[in-house]
This record gives C-alpha cells, sequence and structure tokens, in this order.
C-alpha cells in the first residue's frame, strides 16, 4: 500500500510539472482574461530632467495598471532599481539587460521565465523572455544606421527560429528606431524629414540614416515579411491626422526633426485574433514624461484559462 501511494504521489507530482511548464503558470492558476501591454522609451533613464518626471511617470503608469511593461533607455538603472519601480505600478517581476549603456529593460504582474540576453550583433542587445506563454522580446534598435537595423532584425529572426515551441506566440516591443512603410504616405509629404537626417549624416560619419538620399524602411520591412502584425497600424483612423511617437514637447527646445512614428508593439499572426485594442498614448501629460510616446495594446483571451 505504501508503494502505491507514492506511485500515485509520484504522478500527481509529475501532472502539476508538467501542467506549470505548458502554461507558464502553476498548475490550476487561471490566466489571464487580458494583458495590457505598454512600451516605453524613458529617455536617459531619467537623469536628464529628472524630477519632477521620474515620479509623474511613476504615477502615471500606476494609472494604467497594465501587465507588461517593457522599456528602453533605462540608464543608470540596476536590476534593484527597476524593481522598485515596477512595484510602484503593481509588477512584482522584472528583469534588466544589463546595467551599462542604453539597458532595455521588462517588468509583468505574472512570473518572467525563459529569459534571455542577447548582445551578440544587437546594438543595445536584446530581451527575450517568456509571460503567461507568450514570447515578449523587447526591442532597442540602432538609432541611426539603416543597414544596422535591417541586421538587427535578421538577428531577431534567427533567435525566434530557436524558440521550442511549434507555432510560438510571440510580441515585439519596444523603440524600432525605424520607418514603417505602413507610413510611407505621410513621410513622402514631409518635406522636413530628408533635409534633418541629411543635417545628421553630415554631422556624424558613423551616422547612415538615409539610404541614397532616400528615407530606408527595410528594419520593418523585415519585421513584418516575419508575419508581424503591426498592432497600432491596426486599429488607427487613416483619415484621422497622423499620431507619431517622436518627439515630444518635453524636448522641443532642441531640433529633433518632425513627428514621426519610431515605437511599435508586433503580435505573431497567432495572436491576432486575441488583439482587440492599440494606440498611442499621446496626450498633454505624456508629451512631458518623456522624449518618446507610450504605446498600448490590449490582448484579450476570452475568460481565462
Amino acid at each position: 500500500m505504501l508503494t502505491e501511494s507514492l506511485s500515485v504521489r509520484h504522478i500527481m507530482l509529475l501532472l502539476m510539472v508538467s501542467g506549470f511548464l505548458l502554461s507558464g503558470s502553476p498548475a490550476g492558476a487561471e490566466s489571464p482574461a487580458e494583458l495590457k501591454v505598454i512600451t516605453h522609451n524613458v529617455w536617459y533613464g531619467f537623469t536628464k530632467k529628472g524630477q519632477p518626471r521620474h515620479d509623474q511617470w511613476l504615477q502615471w503608469m500606476a494609472a494604467q495598471q497594465p501587465d507588461v511593461v517593457a522599456l528602453q533607455e533605462l540608464n543608470g538603472y540596476t536590476a534593484e532599481k527597476l524593481a522598485t519601480d515596477a512595484n510602484s505600478w503593481g509588477h512584482s517581476h522584472s528583469v534588466l539587460l544589463k546595467e551599462e549603456g542604453f539597458p532595455t529593460g521588462i517588468t509583468s504582474r505574472y512570473p518572467i521565465t525563459d529569459v534571455a540576453k542577447i548582445r551578440d550583433g544587437m546594438h543595445h542587445g536584446l530581451l527575450r523572455c517568456r509571460i503567461e506563454g507568450i514570447w515578449f522580446y523587447v526591442i532597442h534598435f540602432h538609432p541611426s544606421n539603416f543597414a544596422r537595423r535591417i541586421e538587427e532584425a535578421g538577428h531577431l529572426q534567427a533567435d525566434i527560429a530557436k524558440l521550442p515551441d511549434v507555432d510560438p506566440r510571440i510580441v515585439l516591443a519596444g523603440d524600432f528606431n525605424g520607418f514603417s512603410p505602413l507610413d510611407r504616405g505621410r513621410y513622402d509629404s514631409d518635406d522636413k524629414l530628408v533635409p534633418f537626417f541629411e543635417m545628421l549624416d553630415r554631422r556624424s560619419s558613423s551616422a547612415r540614416n538615409l539610404n541614397q538620399g532616400k528615407l530606408d524602411y527595410g528594419g520593418l520591412e523585415a519585421i513584418i515579411a516575419q508575419g508581424f502584425i503591426d498592432a497600432v497600424a491596426e486599429f488607427r483612423d487613416d483619415a484621422k491626422p497622423f499620431v507619431g511617437t517622436f518627439p515630444t514637447l518635453l524636448v522641443s527646445d532642441e531640433d529633433h526633426g518632425t513627428d514621426r512614428r519610431l515605437d511599435y508593439i508586433f503580435v505573431s499572426p497567432n495572436l491576432q485574433p486575441n488583439l482587440t485594442f492599440a494606440e498611442i498614448l499621446r496626450d498633454q501629460r505624456t508629451e512631458m514624461l518623456s522624449d518618446h510616446i507610450p504605446v498600448r495594446a490590449v490582448l484579450r483571451f476570452g475568460s481565462g484559462g
């Protein structure tokens, strides 16, 4: 009888472990019915114009009640500092890519697993993890070289190919620093953008913003060619005025060029049915939180589970 009892306990333990590995949550735990995802480039980790900006940003983020937050330019942050910020908006899980340079990070209401910190071939690095069975990639592509952004999109594709899932559910969120072909009409009508980038390329010998004197869409085209869905483009009304994510009023004392979209949330095709809304959160308040505007997407999964 003792041997039989032990066998039953072993079977139950195996079932519990299997349930955790398959779902990303403890066996029996209900998966969320909804995931609110926000991405935001916070501009030099609040080391510039830090206060009251940082406190205002913490208050704003808490009011959004996000489930997952992807962050870029966490300059000066440690893992402890990111965890402290995350706790202020109700997240007990966080990961920082690195501490030097321009780090990215992610925070979550739910456990974060399968973390990979990819540095090779990436200008700022690539942070990948798994939350509630979904693979999240925090993106911060090269800021001034179109060819490097295309290469980085290739490195991203290579990492995705290594994921263990047959048909992985994936969210890409962050600062892609590039032009989307879906916005080409807007940029073709902007006679100030090309001269602005010509000036930047003349100013720095290492900069390659323009491709033979023209805007280059290759980095974002490579993402779209992989099948990813541009969440904001799915829901915006093209009859309304264009809304970009950079620059903001906070940095209006310098010339950063005209309004453009650099920050995106992409979902894999198998998540498109779950994508219920996405938007650029541009208003008077977010204009003063960073040099970039945050982006939000909402995924729904029925009643959970």
